[in-house]
């Protein structure tokens, strides 16, 4: 296969300008923000980075090649004489999903994953399995057929350093995005008076930290034929000196805050990152400068009922209101009339994204006065 060569970061619909933004600053080259997510121009090492140091993408994909094929038996021909062995390995299982367009000749996609499985098996020798460990997605698009491998595995929201999760936790992913949408960038505190399993607070340390998001969990990419081993541990930092900043939050849950504390204990941020028992009306400002309030309440949408979530969001918004002067706001929920419910003064442009079955949206405010 060609190198360099695309790679594809996913992201949120309707975040891909800020995943775009951060594999800008992380430094690849080619950053391309399309729907869905963010194409990369690079190599393997790229591919290895990205997994590692992106905390917005949900996964990396690397594009293999491609042909063009207008029937099944000219797709299977071609099959046979792609070059699985630069990528794939034939001791290792490897699932395949297919997908296809209303403009390809090819428009059965389980013939044409049969076909696909099949060349797989014969000539490169790779067994298939629903479980495998490798997935290669297949894209026949106007009679272009495009291979892809899931160099991720699992997404990459899971850190690999969480254990235990509420009842509707935000995705780390999600999360990152959210606060740099906030302007969040590592250098103020930041405080979320209803943490549930920390995720917010823990994603804020971790960046201020300059941790890499997939230091603690294994990647799909590491069951490929381009893997090496040296090459990817020297991508690898050690963890650096903690920050001073401090970061903090908070639940009326105690079992909500036992969790995020767990948690920041296995990603190594316990140290600056503080959990407390305690309700919304209860929060105090930190000591300090000003810095970011960031909240995912309740919705009603699954947990708690919404008419009695309007009494929540007015006490927060007042809490906030009367002891954050100078702090900005963001608030996650799929109901505008909750987020209108806190009185913040709150900016007109808002990040609506699908989540969990829902549309979500981010409300933001500038500095409290």
């Amino acid at each position: 296969m060609p190198d360099p060569f695309e790679i594809f970061a996913t992201a949120p619909p309707g975040l891909e300008h800020r995943l775009r933004r951060e594999v800008l600053d992380k430094g690849f080259a080619g950053a391309d923000a399309t729907a869905g997510g963010v194409t990369i121009t690079g190599g393997w090492d790229d591919v290895w980075r990205a997994n590692l140091e992106l905390r917005g993408a949900g996964r990396v994909l690397a594009r293999i090649g491609s042909f063009r094929a207008f029937h099944l038996a000219q797709l299977d021909k071609r099959a046979r004489k792609f070059d699985w062995g630069a990528v794939l390995r034939r001791d290792v299982p490897v699932r395949v999903e297919v997908a296809t367009d209303r403009r390809s000749k090819i428009y059965h996609g389980r013939a044409a994953t049969e076909r696909i499985e099949k060349a797989l098996r014969e000539e490169l020798g790779a067994p298939i399995a629903a479980d495998a460990p490798v997935t290669l997605k297949v894209r026949i698009d106007d009679n272009l057929v495009t291979f892809s491998v899931d160099t991720s595995g699992e997404s990459l929201h899971k850190r690999g350093h969480k254990e235990a999760v509420g009842k509707a936790p935000m995705r780390e992913t999600l999360a990152a995005l959210f606060l740099a949408e906030c302007g969040y960038d590592g250098t103020e505190p930041v405080v979320d008076p209803m943490c549930g399993s920390g995720t917010f607070v823990i994603e804020a340390a971790e960046i201020a930290a300059g941790l890499q998001p997939g230091r603690s969990r294994a990647f799909a990419f590491q069951h490929l034929a381009t893997y090496d081993p040296d090459r990817f541990a020297a991508l690898k930092r050690p963890a650096g000196p903690a920050p001073e900043l401090r970061f903090h939050g908070s639940d009326r849950d105690a079992g909500a805050v036992a969790m995020a504390m767990r948690n920041a204990a296995q990603a190594g941020v316990a140290g600056f990152a503080h959990f407390s028992h305690h309700a919304v009306s209860d929060l105090a400002r930190p000591e300090g400068p000003p810095g970011l309030v960031i909240v995912n309440p309740p919705y009603g949408a699954r947990i708690g009922d919404r008419k009695q979530l309007f009494p929540l969001y007015g006490a927060l918004g007042k809490t906030l209101s009367e002891r954050f002067s100078g702090w900005r706001v963001g608030v996650v929920t799929s109901e505008g009339g909750l987020a209108k419910a806190t009185g913040l003064p709150f900016e007109p442009t808002k990040i609506t994204v699908p989540h969990g079955g829902l549309r979500i949206t981010l409300h933001r405010t500038g500095p409290l006065p």
